[in-house]
């Protein structure tokens, strides 16, 4: 019996000190202990000590450790390491990593997550998104963009540039707005509730492009003569990557330049010659100057040894003889800027080249580097102001629009819908706020623009075809008065565009976030390329150990969480959030258990097994945008009334976490291996939930209810109450709707009958002439019959008016 009590003290100590994450020597000196106190008490004989030596000195010696255990495991860590390419080498490179990381580590510290300045703007960016970002959405009429012009009008494109909207990125020492990520963020998403194209447009050139390139690696001469032209609208950049033969595998563009002496305005000069076939890029058709991606070759050795230099950037001027801009391209009924551009064997300098001849072969670690700020900025902006835009309107017509003699919001099977759309605009939200004020931090987050990019417009798509599902044949029908079928049309651009979303879950997300925010697999991989076999061996020796004390800690964890069900936590609050704080923490710490294993199992394997790698990603992606909804409830003062739409977003990540988790044990291939994770991760089964049906109702309802909850998720939108703008009618007919329907109840219960609840004009008069109601409640009644059927209605076409003109 006493000896079966010492195991069991044994094995706590062991689950203990790993839950803790002890160091190797405070685990041995505590077990010295231990033994000593099992000597004492008779129950620890010599063996016993002689057995824990044969283990404890191994592994605290560490001259014997290296050189038995630590070499040779390097050696093989060398033989079975994946290889990998420059690009990809650079690509893991880019950037930082910031509270992703924290989700990596299996106990994400939720201090430093609330500790984390509130991004706000300042007087001056609140005063850009009050004053010309509001007139400018005022000017543009999506109707007349997307089918008339199929293009922005030329006061629309005039007022852009005299304004600075496409000097948002740039600098004020070169006359740019030098505004915050958190502010391009809003003026994008207040852009994207008017129209996409206008987002669009003033999107790209403050992105991936000339600006942001110039700015982090050119020349002073190249900043100070194409910058202030950037600012003013003067010059107007695309930049050129995708090529029809790469488009996602962008490092693998057959465009090239050959270095070469040339003659350039009547001087014969040290030049390139370049070849490119580019598609898909957006402002081409337009464009000034060019940003152009392009592998450099110096066969003739003029600027240094090397044959190939790789990937380059360089600048072209558009109107230089040779570059060829092609016929628009046509994305969908959305006619953004967009076209093809080629040349052949155009000469231009070798200073086109951003940064000049020394950058030559540095273009992919520019690009990658700058697309981990950009791409947590553009689409995921526009992706969440329209989402924003359209919960307004669809739980806006939700309540104005009857069916069956009640407002169809009340249905169980458009609650369900407009929860989502509600739960997910207040999620994305979150997420916007998040990520852009980390880059606000000086972070470069290329993990979490995957993320957010990935997964905002991938719930874009979602939304957009709920709101179509509720809207019906209103939202079917072309015309002015339709603010929903663009979208739905355009979903599938966001989708494609900046890396394809196949592409950025199956291999980017986790690809790059295991990596980069692993605490020990990054310093293991340099470690073995080290070629310093001391420095090398002691570097690979404290990762490797570190390591493996991690992983032991995390399958304890994991263990333990799953038989208390992680109810024994302490958390930042104790409130109605207390539970997802357990919870989080819990799928923390199987992230990182199923990773190690993963990599442990399936090795250089693992890069191969996209599935597997995408279903790690979705739970590395969920814990972010959790992570980003518990931080947007505190910033916002923890108010009890935005709870609703807190609970929907967490429990729909978790739901979506624990899937991914079940789906990858299910799939495993190591069969035994699975069984193992089963029994550690879900040893009782599956057990969460989706939002539940009272849940879904609560959110449906907070979007056909005006209130502050309801203003918080529409804010910085466009909603002038302008009769050219749908939206904004919708909203003043959801207040007059509000307002009208006790007026209604009392002209019903007044006049003895029950009247229906459309052509309120008549209601009006009938109640009013019994003296029921007042001439002012009567003249509600009638302007809100006008705005009722205006919500309603959808616009008709003369067969002539359908037809191409030319």
């Amino acid at each position: 019996m006493e000896f079966f009590t010492w195991v069991v003290i044994v094995i706590a100590l062991c689950i203990f000190m790993a839950y803790n994450r002890a160091s190797l020597s405070t685990f041995s000196l505590a077990f010295i202990a231990l033994m000593a106190l099992g000597t004492f008490l008779d129950i620890v004989s010599f063996f016993g000590w002689f057995f824990f030596a044969i283990i404890a000195i191994p592994l605290n010696v560490s001259s014997i450790r290296k050189e038995y255990i630590s070499a040779p495991l390097l050696k093989v860590f060398r033989s079975i390491m994946p290889d990998m390419s420059t690009t990809e080498q650079e690509a893991i490179d880019a950037g930082t990593t910031w509270f992703e990381a924290e989700l990596f580590k299996g106990n994400p510290n939720w201090t430093k997550l609330h500790n984390y300045p509130k991004p706000r703007l300042s007087a001056e960016e609140l005063a850009f998104l009050n004053g010309p970002v509001e007139e400018v959405c005022a000017m543009t009429n999506d109707w007349e963009v997307t089918h008339e012009l199929a293009d922005l009008s030329p006061e629309v494109w005039q007022y852009l540039k005299d304004k600075k909207f496409f000097a948002m990125i740039i600098k004020k020492e070169f006359g740019g707005l030098d505004f915050s990520a958190f502010a391009q963020s809003r003026v994008l998403q207040k852009l994207s509730s008017v129209s996409s194209v206008l987002a669009s447009t003033v999107g790209v050139p403050n992105s991936l492009g000339p600006a942001e390139l110039l700015q982090h690696y050119g020349t002073e001469e190249q900043k100070n003569y194409y910058l202030p032209r950037l600012a003013t609208g003067e010059e107007i950049p695309c930049f050129a990557l995708t090529s029809p033969e790469a488009g996602s595998d962008a490092s693998s563009i057959p465009d090239f330049g050959v270095v070469c002496k040339g003659e350039f305005e009547g001087k014969e000069v040290l030049g390139m010659k370049l070849t490119w076939d580019k598609r898909y890029i957006t402002l081409a058709p337009v464009a000034t100057v060019l940003g152009l991606a392009f592998k450099l070759r110096d066969p003739d050795h003029l600027i240094g040894e090397k044959d190939d230099y790789g990937i380059t950037c360089a600048l072209i001027p558009t109107d230089i003889e040779g570059v060829i801009t092609g016929r628009r391209h046509f994305p969908l009924n959305i006619p953004f800027q967009n076209g093809p551009t080629q040349g052949n064997e155009v000469f231009v300098p070798l200073d086109f080249i951003i940064g000049g001849a020394e950058m030559a072969g540095q273009g992919w670690r520019m690009l990658v580097e700058c697309l981990s700020v950009g791409r947590a900025i553009t689409l995921p902006s526009n992706s969440t102001g329209g989402v924003k835009s359209l919960a307004l309107a669809t739980g806006a017509y939700a309540r104005i629009r009857r069916q069956f003699k009640l407002s169809i919001g009340k249905m169980e099977g458009v609650q369900e819908p407009l929860a989502r759309i509600g739960g997910n605009a207040y999620l994305m939200d979150a997420v916007t706020t998040m990520s852009t004020g980390a880059i606000d931090l000086g972070e470069k987050p290329s993990v979490i623009s995957a993320i957010a990019k990935y997964h905002l417009t991938e719930k874009m798509r979602q939304c957009v075809s709920d709101a179509m599902d509720i809207h019906g044949g209103k939202g079917i029908c072309m015309g002015k008065g339709n603010y929903l079928a663009r979208n739905y049309q355009g979903a599938p651009i966001a989708i494609t565009v900046e890396g394809a979303n196949i592409l950025t879950r199956s291999m980017i997300i986790y690809g790059q976030g295991a990596i980069r925010c692993h605490p020990y697999v990054l310093a293991e991989i340099a470690a073995a390329k080290n070629e310093d076999a001391k420095e090398a061996l002691d570097d690979f020796d404290h990762a490797l150990f570190g390591h493996i004390g991690f992983s032991i800690s995390n399958i304890c964890r994991s263990l333990w969480f799953s038989f208390t069900g992680s109810r024994l936590q302490k958390t930042p609050f104790s409130d109605q959030t207390t539970r997802y704080y357990q919870l989080l923490n819990r799928f923390s710490s199987n992230l990182a258990m199923l990773s190690d294993i993963s990599m442990a199992t399936l090795g250089g394997e693992l890069k191969r097994k996209e599935r597997i790698s995408a279903r790690l990603g979705d739970v590395l992606s969920y814990l972010y945008l959790a992570s980003a909804t518990l931080k947007r409830y505190n910033d916002e003062g923890r108010q009890i009334e935005d709870f609703p739409l807190v609970q929907w977003a967490l429990e729909d990540s978790l739901y979506k976490i624990q899937e991914a988790i079940d789906d990858l044990i299910s799939n495993f291939p190591n069969k035994g291996v699975a069984l193992f994770l089963r029994f550690t991760i879900f040893p009782l089964g599956t057990w969460l939930q989706k939002p539940s049906d009272a849940i879904d109702q609560k959110v449906a309802e907070i979007l056909q209810t005006p209130s502050e909850t309801r203003s918080r998720i529409g804010k910085w939108q466009y909603l002038k109450r302008d009769p050219a703008f749908p939206m904004g009618q919708l909203e003043q007919t959801l207040e007059d709707i509000v307002a009208c329907e006790p007026i209604y109840t009392k002209a019903c219960k007044g006049l003895g009958k029950y009247l229906p609840f459309y052509k309120l004009n008549l209601v009006a008069e009938e109640a009013l002439a019994a003296g029921i109601i007042t001439q002012e409640e009567a003249d509600l009644l009638s302007k809100t019959e006008i705005g009722r059927k205006a919500a309603i209605d959808v616009d008709d076409f003369d067969s002539e008016d359908l037809r191409l003109k030319k």
